[in-house]
């Protein structure tokens, strides 16, 4: 939640400038946008203003799908995969050292949290005004009565055929509003003030209820909704106020055009000269639930400076002001994903892959408490099995299996070489038996020798080490955390897909790597071998204040006719370790008979 706000906080400056730039745009093109379309531009806004909070990145079509595709699961489909390969590992993993160092739980990100719960007591206060302005209408509502006057009533029915609506919209009388409102869009209702009724006459109180029918006939309750909600999460924003505000002008002066496009330009007059006789009586209504024909005194002058304006849009005007709301559209959906969290989070990979090369298979028995994943690839046939394809996409620390690409960037900048990998042990006592000596990159991936890797960073550098990461396109590429550790449960993460992705680029020499560098880390991760083909793999837990939360095993099967790669992760508050995941690895495998254990 805490990483939640500072993006959100992000996204925010990033509204004020789209914010400007639509009030830019309606400046400019407001010559040719009509009052309608300015006001139903705003509604763009609305949609940029809920952005945010939907669970998926809007950068395009095809990544709602993958969104939504994540609800179906297609059946499995092992095409390709169904060939036996038989290897001769003991099943247990003892096979395999897996040693670890456990590192302190970070703390809090204290300012993320503090700014969660401003937010949250601002909404909270909102709320309490829209429940107490609620209350305060449900009082005039209960104090209200069906409106008597024949002459107005009868008025009225003459108004409703007019619109067109054929509805029965209750009118009421009250003596607690200074100005007729509708309210509700569900069941909508109108309420006329006493003294309008009493004092007003009857072309005035005409063009009133018209103007109130017509934010009924273009549902501008649901509008006047929604820049409430708006008004409520975005409380903090004064830009968004600002637009709120603008929004309701312009919803306003859209319905005044309405009524006089159907009253006809000799009407302008006479409309323009209600609002102009009743300005300082109406006021706005304390109900943000309702639709006034109210304002403030800015939004008057507004609305009848356009009605003193207006004019039947000619064809050629409303060409232009289509070609203008297109445009100005399409500008503000081009800038969504800027305002996306989604877009913004690191934490999850956007996996781009056409559906029909990728089949889903559920492993819970073999997960069992685990949380996680099982990616495989069939090379060959380029074809992806997933276990869960949320969790594939969600990044983790990879810890020890990131040392793969240790090794590898260490044997481009020339710490090592192929020939040359060995390091003199320090003398410092390690709790690992197999770290106090010697180490080669095959004995140190192996025994998975931290120290071995953390004497290859510091001689490549952070900045170096940043722009192998950058050039290979490794997971989020962030590597801020302590150098010692950054992989180990920091800031460095991945997910199971880019792990498989990566290894089947590293598998056919497709990074920017030497081709004798990517053998020697090939073969630092060569397992055992066997007639049927050989197994690659690499092993990672990730250990927090003792537990050992996180565990990998990523690597490839080669034989003679396929080659599959493959990415397990699990989590969970404990026993999570690369151990488990590489005995999981090796049962799914079997029961996809791609391995058999031998029992012999």
């Amino acid at each position: 939640m805490a990483d939640f706000m500072i993006r959100f906080l992000i996204c925010n400056l990033v509204l004020g400038g789209i914010i400007g730039i639509l009030l830019a745009a309606k400046r400019l093109f407001r010559n040719s946008l009509s009052s309608r379309m300015q006001y139903q531009l705003c509604f763009l806004l609305l949609g940029l203003l809920a952005v945010p909070f939907l669970p998926f990145p809007l950068t395009g079509f095809s990544q709602i799908a993958s969104w939504l595709g994540r609800f179906k699961n297609s059946p499995a489909d092992a095409t390709g995969m169904e060939e036996t390969v038989r290897t001769y590992a003991s099943g247990n993993a003892d096979w395999m050292n897996d040693f670890t160092l456990s590192v302190n739980s970070e703390i809090p990100p204290v300012a993320g949290y503090l700014l969660f719960t401003v937010w949250i007591v601002g909404i909270l206060a909102m709320l309490a005004l829209m429940i107490k302005s609620a209350l305060r209408l449900r009082t005039l509502e209960q104090s209200a009565l069906p409106l008597q006057n024949k002459k107005v009533r009868s008025l009225y029915r003459r108004c409703l055929d007019e619109m067109g609506i054929h509805r029965e919209i209750p009118l009421y009388s009250t003596a607690f509003l200074q100005s007729p409102v509708i309210v509700g869009f569900l069941k909508p209702r109108i309420y006329l003030p006493i003294h309008l009724i009493a004092e007003t006459a009857e072309s005035d109180l005409r063009y009133m209820l018209l103007h109130e029918l017509s934010h009924y006939k273009h549902r501008d309750a649901v509008g006047g909704f929604l820049m409430n909600l708006a008004g409520v999460v975005y409380w903090f924003h004064p830009l968004v106020w600002y637009a709120l505000e603008e929004m309701r002008s312009d919803r306003e002066i859209a319905c005044d055009t309405s009524v006089l496009k159907m009253l006809g330009e000799d009407a302008c007059e006479d409309y323009g000269n209600t609002l102009i006789n009743f300005a300082e009586k109406m006021s706005r209504t304390p109900f943000p639930f309702a639709v006034s024909l109210g304002g403030s005194m800015k939004q008057m002058r507004r609305r009848i400076v356009n009605i003193a304006s207006y004019e039947k849009p000619t064809f050629a005007k409303s060409l232009r002001g289509m070609a203008a709301f297109v445009l100005t559209a399409a500008l503000l959906l081009g800038l969504t994903p800027f305002v996306s969290t989604y877009a913004a989070d690191q934490s999850r990979y956007r996996w781009e892959v056409p559906k029909e090369r990728v089949s889903t298979k559920d492993f819970q028995e073999q997960f069992g408490a685990y949380s996680g994943s099982f990616v495989l690839y069939d090379l060959k046939n380029d074809h992806w099995l997933v276990s869960d394809k949320e969790q594939a996409v969600t990044r983790v620390a990879p810890d020890s299996t990131y040392k793969i690409y240790d090794a590898l960037f260490a044997l481009d900048a020339g710490i090592i070489s192929p020939e040359r990998t060995q390091i003199a042990w320090d003398q410092t006592a390690y709790p690992f038996e197999a770290w106090n000596t010697d180490q080669t990159l095959n004995s140190a991936m192996a025994s998975s020798v931290n120290w071995y890797f953390q004497s290859l960073d510091r001689q490549m550098g952070r900045s170096a080490l940043q722009s192998y990461i950058r050039s290979t396109g490794y997971g989020n590429q962030d590597i801020h955390g302590d150098l010692s550790s950054y992989w180990s449960e920091s800031t460095l993460k991945i997910s199971a897909v880019e792990q498989v992705e990566l290894l089947a680029a590293l598998y056919q020499n497709d990074l920017p790597f030497a081709a004798e560098h990517i053998a020697a880390v090939k073969d630092s991760i060569r397992l055992f071998s066997s007639d049927a083909g050989t197994f690659y793999g690499k092993t990672g837990t990730g250990q927090i204040d003792g537990q050992d939360v996180n565990g990998w095993f990523v690597g490839f099967l080669e034989t003679a006719e396929h080659t599959y790669f493959f990415a397990t992760n699990i989590r969970a508050k404990h026993s999570a370790t690369g151990s488990a995941a590489t005995q999981l690895t090796m049962e799914i495998l079997a029961d996809l008979r791609l391995w058999e254990q031998d029992t012999d």
